[in-house]
């Protein structure tokens, strides 16, 4: 993958569940053709930009390729609740080319803010955002953030382009029915639209101008007469000086303002795509009802942006993704692997005594936290001591009981069971009621507990207790026998706290849920479906950034060598798209987003109607039987949640 800003350029090679999803809205598979191609020298602003372009709408559990054929075009209809976020794609495909140097053409993307009948609203820019679908090993995933309200992309002649928009539901928003447009338009390939022609400093200078005139005016209540007429004539000295900078030298002739009809015109050609939103009274928890605590790197932080370990620049970092990734219903740790698959891990760079640790401990977001076993940048502190000023600090904490220690990552002989088994002892010297949890799928090789593999997973539980109260179990291991999940819970003491998780990384393979790369959209948000129905409590997920090393932000991604594409990779540095400090979502951690969100749904259903029900409702509309059994189309999904809405609505 090369170093990208609003396109790319490339063949994309047949993969897998690129084109899944969909059909069960009723799209044909067929393309759509215009029996009338235009011919000759193009005017997209006289023409109407349906004659010019292909535009439709598909579910977010749909792999759009840039290969992909058009569909009929439908308005939008979603429904979410409070406190959720809700996706759609749009694609759109040139019929004929009218622009130059290599590409088919520009469009124009413009947004509108949703709309109540009571004036409440969800803000273009806040509420709802658009990024761009952008192939990565010729699959797509990485979703690159685009200029709003407005933004130009350009397309090639033969390739779909996909925009992935998003409606995030504030908890406090009015519930009811929301209405918007997304207008679509053809444009000239040497227009450039304002933020993109503007360099940074002339959008700071232009900022500026206007906050000091918004500076001026606001604070007039109380002011004499005098100074108000004062403040008003800077002010519209200050609005004239903007208007007649060249910036917008477009809208003035020799003889004033240009004729708005022509504007009118041009957006009369527009193609509009209606947004119809059901927001319903359910706020979805702000802390998610199974933590899912997923690992990111520091050393690959470390490497990337070439801070040091400990730097104040390295706590920004740190910072910066931990609040990014809390807004996928993530309970994000820190990691660094030593010896044997030994692991230090941290949710907090920072000291327990800490104000920022408090912070992040009491964030509702934040459903689970690792504490470390040992010092995170060197304090002059023995393991021990800090091991034990640490714990003392954390107890008093009303957060305490989000707090777990994660030490060693998938034990395999004795030695390694010993030695997590003695640093366990340690933790427990301390807080007998701290939680440390395991992740394994085998017991000791060298010490077999059991005659055949299995048993002897059964009996890692009796093995490890009282040193674990975490068994976090590979998926992988149950394989396509769900029914093993209910053996696996029978060895969980839930009596006296113990509880049972699962974990995916580079297994279970295809068909099983997973979030690789090339997999089906409803299999990768199946992931959180098959822990609500094998009754887990809890998820782990490795790595969210740990792809091959590199010393520079904007290197190109390369995935770690031996591992499926994708395994341990969710998200992506913003510098390799664009100038971006932020980092840049893939289509997994958005399903796996949705996933969390369908098990709040779930859940919802359960506490009215019991969690048999809930599982019924799975297997009745064909969303989920089993890790083999689940459906290729987005439509079970909306019915799952529509009969939620319709069941439950009454009752909040």
């Amino acid at each position: 993958m090369e170093n990208s800003g609003d396109h790319q350029e490339m063949v994309v090679p047949p993969v897998e569940g690129v084109a899944g999803g969909g059909t069960a809205y009723g799209w044909s598979d067929t393309g759509v053709n215009d029996p009338r191609p235009l011919r000759g020298a193009i005017d997209p602003t006289k023409v109407p930009s349906l004659e010019l372009l292909n535009v439709w709408c598909m579910p977010n559990t749909a792999n759009v390729g840039p290969q992909d054929m058009p569909r009929e075009l439908e308005s939008i209809s979603l429904l979410a609740a409070r406190n959720e976020r809700e996706s759609i794609q749009i694609a759109i495909s040139p019929k004929v080319s009218w622009g130059g140097s290599g590409i088919a053409g520009t469009v124009q993307v413009q947004c509108t803010d949703l709309c109540s009948p009571c004036g409440a609203r969800l803000a273009v820019g806040q509420s709802l955002t658009l990024r761009r679908v952008v192939p990565v090993l010729g699959v797509p995933d990485a979703l690159v953030p685009l200029d709003m309200p407005v933004c130009q992309l350009n397309l090639f002649p033969g390739e779909t382009t996909v925009i992935w928009v998003s409606i995030d539901v504030p908890s406090e928003q009015t519930p009811g029915q929301y209405e918007g447009e997304i207008i679509i338009s053809a444009s000239k390939a040497e227009a450039e639209s304002t933020n993109q022609s503007l360099s940074k400093l002339e959008k700071h200078q232009l900022y500026r101008e206007l906050r000091d005139c918004l500076d001026t005016v606001e604070p007039l209540e109380g002011k004499p007469l005098e100074e108000v007429v004062e403040r008003v004539k800077s002010a519209t000295s200050s609005l004239r000086r903007v208007l007649l900078s060249p910036l917008f030298s477009d809208f003035f002739s020799d003889n004033g303002p240009i004729d708005m009809m022509e504007e009118d015109a041009i957006s009369s050609l527009s193609i509009r795509l209606k947004i119809s939103l059901t927001v319903w009274d359910f706020v979805l928890p702000a802390t998610p009802s199974v933590p899912t605590v997923i690992g990111i790197s520091d050393t690959v932080i470390e490497d990337r942006f070439g801070v040091e370990h400990g730097s104040n620049e390295w706590f920004e970092l740190l910072d910066q993704h931990f609040k990014w990734l809390l807004q996928y219903r993530i309970s994000p740790y820190f990691c660094r692997w030593g010896n044997g698959m030994r692991v230090l891990t941290y949710t907090s760079p920072w000291p327990a005594d800490h104000p920022k640790s408090d912070e992040y401990f009491s964030d509702p977001r934040l459903a689970a936290y690792a504490v470390p076993n040992g010092p995170i940048v060197p304090c002059g502190d023995t393991a021990k001591d800090y091991l034990r000023r640490e714990v003392e600090i954390l107890r008093t904490k009303k957060h305490w009981r989000k707090a777990y220690f994660y030490l060693w990552d998938e034990p395999l002989n004795i030695e390694q069971y010993t030695s997590l088994r003695r640093m366990a002892s340690d933790i427990h010297a301390y807080a007998p009621d701290a939680r440390i949890l395991t992740t394994y799928y085998c017991g000791p090789s060298d010490a077999p507990l059991a005659t055949n593999n299995f048993e002897a997973f059964l009996k890692v539980p009796a093995f490890l207790r009282p040193h674990t109260q975490i068994y976090c179990t590979s998926e992988w291991v149950i394989g396509n026998r769900e029914d093993l999940s209910k053996d696996i819970i029978a060895e969980i003491q839930t009596e006296n706290g113990e509880e049972w998780w699962t974990y995916v990384c580079l297994g279970p393979g295809d068909p099983h849920p997973n979030w690789h790369l090339g997999m089906r959209g409803t299999q990768h948000r199946a992931v959180m479906w098959r822990v609500w129905k094998e009754g887990g409590t809890g998820f782990l997920y490795w790595g969210a950034n740990c792809y091959e090393k590199a010393t520079v932000p904007s290197a190109e991604i390369k995935f770690r060598r031996g591992l499926p594409p994708g395994d341990g990779v969710l998200f992506y540095p913003g510098q390799v798209f664009s100038s971006s400090q932020q980092p840049v979502a893939s289509l997994r951690l958005e399903r796996l987003l949705s996933g969390l969100q369908d098990i709040e749904y779930l859940k919802l259903y359960a506490s009215r109607y019991g969690r048999d029900e809930s599982l019924n409702l799975l297997e009745k509309t064909g969303m989920y039987l089993g890790p083999e059994r689940y459906t290729s189309e987005h439509r079970p999904i909306d019915v799952m949640r529509g009969e939620v809405y319709r069941t439950c609505q009454s009752q909040i």
